[in-house]
């Protein structure tokens, strides 16, 4: 057996519909697509998850919840536990962290207290939870809100 032998199995394949070359080829005319309506014409298929056929989509029936703050504020989260494993430096700043990946070069950071850590250092960010200041201040490091 070699490759270029290699046939699909018998009844396994079937020739492909052609449409629209002339009423010779029995999908002339109308080109399968019936007579006239929304269907018959291009781009009349309303494929789109959300149509339902005239009804009132179920995404317009249901009323509008909650609302979106655009006061607020994201930060970063970098867990003390990262700063533990990162054993040569002893001091992390927002170029330091966007330097090893934690975070975005403009990104706004927040020192979670996940983990623990054991040396001092000396963490610049712009938020930090109660656990994290905790930890770190408890392990002779110190804490410097940006």
């Amino acid at each position: 057996m070699r490759l270029h032998t290699l046939k699909p199995a018998a009844g396994s394949t079937k020739k492909r519909k052609v449409i629209g070359r002339g009423s010779g080829s029995g999908h002339g005319g109308t080109s399968t697509r019936g007579h006239k309506g929304q269907r018959a014409r291009t781009g009349g298929t309303r494929g789109l998850a959300q149509y339902e056929g005239g009804q009132q989509p179920l995404y317009r029936r249901l009323p509008k919840r909650g609302f979106t703050n655009i006061h607020r504020e994201e930060y970063t989260p970098v867990n003390v536990k990262k700063l533990a494993l990162l054993a040569e430096v002893a001091e992390f700043t927002p170029d330091i962290y966007a330097k090893l990946g934690l975070a975005g070069k403009r990104d706004k950071i927040k020192i979670l207290g996940t983990g623990e850590i054991t040396r001092a250092i000396t963490v610049t960010a712009h938020c930090f939870s109660a656990s994290a200041v905790k930890k770190i201040e408890s392990a002779g490091g110190k804490v410097v809100r940006i």
